[in-house]
C-alpha cells in the first residue's frame, strides 16, 4: 500500500509541476507567439510558400544536381527559408520555443539529479550534458567512463 500511496504523491507532485510550467511567463509567451503566427496573414503566406517550395526541394533531392531545375529550386528554397526566418513572428516564436525547451530541460535535470547523480537525462543541450559525468551524451563509445 505504501508504494501505491507513494506513486500517487509522485503523480500529484508531477501534475503540480506541470501546472506551474503551464502558468509560467515562458509558457505564456510561447502561446502568445503561436497565436501571433496563426493570426498574421503575411507570416502564414511565408510559411505556406516555404512548405510549397520545400516539396519541390524534396523532389529535386531524389535526383540531386542532375535534376534540370536543381539550381533554381535550391536558390528558391534558400530565399523562402530566409524570408520566413527573418519574419518577426517566426523569430519570436523560435526564441520562445527555445526558452520553453530550456525550462523543461532544467526541470528534467533537477528531477533526475534529485533521484541520483548518475541518472542520465537526455536534454540535447551541451550545458546540461556537461553537468553529468558523461559529457559525450553517452554516444561517445564509453570513453567518458560511464556504463553506456
Amino acid at each position: 500500500m505504501l508504494a501505491t500511496m507513494e506513486r500517487i504523491m509522485i503523480l500529484e507532485n508531477a501534475e503540480e509541476i506541470a501546472k506551474m510550467i503551464l502558468q509560467s511567463e515562458i509558457a505564456d509567451r510561447y502561446r502568445t507567439c503561436i497565436n501571433n503566427i496563426k493570426n498574421n496573414q503575411e507570416t502564414q503566406n511565408k510559411i505556406r510558400e516555404f512548405v510549397k517550395v520545400k516539396e519541390l526541394y524534396e523532389e529535386v533531392q531524389r535526383f540531386g544536381k542532375y535534376h534540370p531545375d536543381y539550381k533554381t529550386v535550391m536558390k528558391t528554397v534558400r530565399h523562402c527559408k530566409r524570408e520566413m526566418d527573418l519574419d518577426i513572428h517566426v523569430a519570436d516564436f523560435r526564441k520562445a520555443e527555445n526558452e520553453l525547451q530550456e525550462l523543461l530541460d532544467e526541470v528534467s535535470v533537477l528531477i533526475g539529479r534529485s533521484v541520483s547523480e548518475h541518472i542520465k537525462v537526455p536534454t540535447g543541450n551541451p550545458y546540461f550534458d556537461s553537468l553529468s559525468s558523461c559529457s559525450g551524451g553517452c554516444g561517445s563509445g564509453g570513453s567518458c567512463g560511464c556504463s553506456a
